[in-house]
């Protein structure tokens, strides 16, 4: 569960990324392709993800203000020396859906550098994804838990040369549990109940909301599949409902 728990956390939690890039002018020395997919891995505020709908559920044809966001991105070097293009300068249409920042003197992330002549000039579509159909779209760049942070369970076999407590020094977590008394007598029965999480976003939610959706998103399928094992289980539900012509 725990381990469902962290998968959830990484790769099924939508967010809002750069998916359609669409380029007017172009004379850097980059590839288009490299700088779409440079675009595609900036990660974008999504704290009101919840308020677009994914592509394939809106009714439009290609992309409306419901289940996307367009930047727009157009420099160009005058000067003499270099130019850094960097996320800063991405025009968002949606005041909630821009690139992140951690804070007013953050440079943000270089995109590409001009000559003196050289133009970029391109509009995006930024879309909500999860990160199981690309890993731009995943909140989280590290999810990690530990359990048992005293080894009292004896599921690891710590490898040392001198003494285990200097080699292997406890985490944090070993504030919130006692150590087992090395004399009792050892519960070979027993197995985990508290877990350890340590969540780092990549900005785009906060850890906390990356939690709640998680767990969210995970009730939802356990309950989808256990509505589906109840209709197993009950198949003549399921003949009388087809035979009063309500299912199909």
């Amino acid at each position: 569960v725990a381990n469902s728990l962290r998968r959830t956390m990484i790769a099924e939690v939508p967010t809002m990324a750069i998916d359609l890039v669409e380029f007017i002018e172009n004379t850097s020395v980059l590839a288009d392709e490299f700088i779409a997919h440079r675009l595609g891995m900036i990660p974008l505020l999504s704290h009101d993800v919840d308020k677009f709908k994914y592509t394939r559920d809106c009714i439009c044809t290609d992309y409306c203000k419901d289940c996307s966001v367009e930047f727009r991105l157009h420099v160009k070097c005058t000067e003499e020396g270099t130019r850094t293009v960097t996320s800063h300068e991405l025009i968002s249409s949606n005041k909630s859906v821009v690139p992140v920042t951690e804070g007013e003197d953050d440079p943000g992330i270089i995109l590409l550098k001009l000559r003196k002549g050289q133009e970029i000039n391109i509009h995006c579509i930024a879309k909500k994804g999860v990160a199981k159909e690309h890993a731009k779209w995943s909140p989280c760049c590290s999810v990690a838990f530990e359990y048992d942070p005293h080894n009292n369970l004896r599921h690891l076999d710590y490898w040392y040369e001198k003494s285990i407590e200097e080699e292997w020094p406890l985490s944090a977590n070993a504030a919130e549990e006692e150590k087992a008394d090395p004399d009792a007598p050892f519960d070979y029965k027993a197995e985990p109940t508290t877990f350890y999480f340590n969540v780092e976003t990549v900005g785009s939610i906060k850890p906390q909301n990356v939690v709640i959706m998680a767990t969210r998103i995970l009730q939802e399928k356990l309950g989808t599949l256990l509505l589906a094992l109840e209709d197993d289980q009950n198949p003549d539900n399921t003949a009388a409902a087809a035979d009063d012509g309500d299912w199909y």
